[in-house]
Protein backbone atom coordinates (compact mmCIF):
# COMPACT_ATOMS: atom_id res chain seq x y z
CA UNK A 1 0.00 0.00 0.00
CA UNK A 2 1.86 3.11 -1.50
CA UNK A 3 -0.28 6.10 0.11
CA UNK A 4 -0.65 4.21 3.68
CA UNK A 5 -0.38 6.77 6.17
CA UNK A 6 2.22 6.08 8.62
CA UNK A 7 2.19 7.02 12.65
CA UNK A 8 4.75 6.92 15.47
CA UNK A 9 3.04 4.62 18.28
CA UNK A 10 3.46 5.25 22.01
CA UNK A 11 2.72 3.42 25.20
CA UNK A 12 0.59 6.07 27.62
CA UNK A 13 -0.71 4.12 30.99
CA UNK A 14 -1.02 0.74 29.01
CA UNK A 15 -3.09 1.84 26.07
CA UNK A 16 -1.39 2.28 22.81
CA UNK A 17 -1.86 5.73 21.06
CA UNK A 18 -0.12 7.19 17.56
CA UNK A 19 0.66 10.38 16.21
CA UNK A 20 1.17 10.98 12.51
CA UNK A 21 4.67 10.53 11.52
CA UNK A 22 4.74 13.72 9.50
CA UNK A 23 4.19 15.85 12.34
CA UNK A 24 7.15 14.10 14.28
CA UNK A 25 10.30 16.33 14.49
CA UNK A 26 12.41 14.20 16.68
CA UNK A 27 12.17 12.07 20.11
CA UNK A 28 13.85 12.86 22.91
CA UNK A 29 14.99 10.64 26.15
CA UNK A 30 13.99 12.31 28.97
CA UNK A 31 15.57 15.68 30.54
CA UNK A 32 15.65 18.58 32.82
CA UNK A 33 12.02 20.23 31.93
CA UNK A 34 11.98 24.09 33.83
CA UNK A 35 8.63 24.31 35.47
CA UNK A 36 6.59 27.47 34.89
CA UNK A 37 4.53 29.23 37.76
CA UNK A 38 0.89 28.87 37.98
CA UNK A 39 0.86 26.93 34.69
CA UNK A 40 -2.12 23.85 34.01
CA UNK A 41 -1.10 20.38 35.37
CA UNK A 42 -0.80 19.15 31.78
CA UNK A 43 1.83 21.75 30.64
CA UNK A 44 4.88 20.43 32.79
CA UNK A 45 7.64 23.25 31.68
CA UNK A 46 10.16 24.25 28.53
CA UNK A 47 13.03 22.66 27.44
CA UNK A 48 15.28 23.91 24.97
CA UNK A 49 15.50 21.78 21.50
CA UNK A 50 18.91 23.06 19.47
CA UNK A 51 17.82 27.09 21.19
CA UNK A 52 14.22 27.24 21.02
CA UNK A 53 11.81 27.01 23.87
CA UNK A 54 9.83 24.33 23.33
CA UNK A 55 6.53 23.89 26.03
CA UNK A 56 5.82 20.41 27.23
CA UNK A 57 2.61 18.57 27.57
CA UNK A 58 2.58 15.41 30.06
CA UNK A 59 0.37 13.10 27.53
CA UNK A 60 -1.06 11.42 30.76
CA UNK A 61 -2.24 14.74 32.27
CA UNK A 62 -3.66 16.01 29.30
CA UNK A 63 -5.75 12.69 28.65
CA UNK A 64 -7.09 12.42 32.95
CA UNK A 65 -4.96 9.36 33.23
CA UNK A 66 -2.66 8.99 36.72
CA UNK A 67 0.69 9.86 36.96
CA UNK A 68 3.53 7.97 36.99
CA UNK A 69 7.34 7.97 37.46
CA UNK A 70 9.56 8.42 34.84
CA UNK A 71 11.08 5.71 33.82
CA UNK A 72 14.55 4.41 31.40
CA UNK A 73 11.31 4.43 28.82
CA UNK A 74 10.13 7.84 29.01
CA UNK A 75 10.52 9.69 26.42
CA UNK A 76 9.13 13.08 24.60
CA UNK A 77 8.01 13.69 21.18
CA UNK A 78 8.76 17.03 19.39
CA UNK A 79 5.74 17.50 17.25
CA UNK A 80 4.97 20.55 14.74
CA UNK A 81 1.35 20.85 15.00
CA UNK A 82 -1.52 23.80 13.53
CA UNK A 83 -2.74 25.81 16.51
CA UNK A 84 -5.71 27.95 15.16
CA UNK A 85 -4.08 28.25 11.73
CA UNK A 86 -0.71 29.00 13.01
CA UNK A 87 2.64 26.50 13.22
CA UNK A 88 3.15 25.82 16.78
CA UNK A 89 6.09 22.95 18.18
CA UNK A 90 5.28 21.56 21.18
CA UNK A 91 7.43 18.38 23.18
CA UNK A 92 4.89 15.80 24.64
CA UNK A 93 6.33 13.49 27.16
CA UNK A 94 4.72 9.78 27.10
CA UNK A 95 5.82 6.48 28.72
CA UNK A 96 7.67 5.28 25.91
CA UNK A 97 7.87 5.34 21.88
CA UNK A 98 7.43 1.51 19.96
CA UNK A 99 8.34 2.22 16.78
CA UNK A 100 6.48 3.93 12.86
CA UNK A 101 4.76 1.84 11.72
CA UNK A 102 0.83 1.91 9.38
CA UNK A 103 -1.88 0.33 10.58
CA UNK A 104 -3.94 -3.28 10.00
CA UNK A 105 -6.47 -2.45 6.98
CA UNK A 106 -6.15 1.34 6.25
CA UNK A 107 -9.17 3.62 7.73
CA UNK A 108 -9.73 4.80 10.45
CA UNK A 109 -13.05 4.15 12.67
CA UNK A 110 -14.37 7.50 14.56
CA UNK A 111 -14.33 6.99 18.33
CA UNK A 112 -16.84 5.36 20.20
CA UNK A 113 -20.38 6.93 21.09
CA UNK A 114 -21.02 6.34 24.17
CA UNK A 115 -24.43 8.34 24.32
CA UNK A 116 -23.09 10.53 27.01
CA UNK A 117 -20.62 13.58 27.65
CA UNK A 118 -17.25 12.64 26.52
CA UNK A 119 -14.57 14.78 25.17
CA UNK A 120 -13.23 12.93 22.06
CA UNK A 121 -12.37 16.06 20.35
CA UNK A 122 -8.56 14.54 20.74
CA UNK A 123 -9.00 11.90 18.95
CA UNK A 124 -9.16 11.30 15.54
CA UNK A 125 -10.29 7.66 15.29
CA UNK A 126 -9.12 3.91 16.28
CA UNK A 127 -7.48 1.90 14.47
CA UNK A 128 -5.66 -2.01 15.08
CA UNK A 129 -2.16 -2.93 14.55
CA UNK A 130 -1.87 -6.89 14.79
CA UNK A 131 -4.76 -6.68 16.46
CA UNK A 132 -4.96 -4.34 19.26
CA UNK A 133 -6.63 -0.82 19.58
CA UNK A 134 -4.34 2.39 18.95
CA UNK A 135 -6.11 5.35 19.28
CA UNK A 136 -4.92 7.97 16.88
CA UNK A 137 -4.32 11.51 18.50
CA UNK A 138 -5.95 14.72 16.53
CA UNK A 139 -2.94 16.97 17.30
CA UNK A 140 -4.29 20.10 16.41
CA UNK A 141 -7.42 19.57 18.77
CA UNK A 142 -5.03 18.35 21.78
CA UNK A 143 -3.01 21.15 22.06
CA UNK A 144 -5.67 23.61 21.09
CA UNK A 145 -6.23 24.78 25.00
CA UNK A 146 -2.50 24.88 25.84
CA UNK A 147 -1.69 27.20 23.03
CA UNK A 148 -2.44 30.30 25.37
CA UNK A 149 -0.61 29.24 28.85
CA UNK A 150 2.46 27.67 26.61
CA UNK A 151 2.96 31.33 24.74
CA UNK A 152 2.87 33.53 27.44
CA UNK A 153 4.96 31.22 29.62
CA UNK A 154 7.76 31.21 26.54
CA UNK A 155 6.95 34.98 26.13
CA UNK A 156 7.75 35.32 30.31
CA UNK A 157 11.13 33.09 29.97
CA UNK A 158 12.53 35.10 26.44
CA UNK A 159 11.92 38.49 28.53
CA UNK A 160 13.48 37.97 31.63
Amino acid sequence: MADQTHYVTLGVAGGLFAVPVESVQQILEIQPIAAMPNAPADFIGLIDVRGQNVPVIDLRAKLALPAAADTQNTRIIVLDVSVENAPRRFGLKTDQVFEVTGLDEGALEPPPDLGARWRADCVAGVGRRAGAFVTVLDLDQLFLADALSSDSAVETLQTN
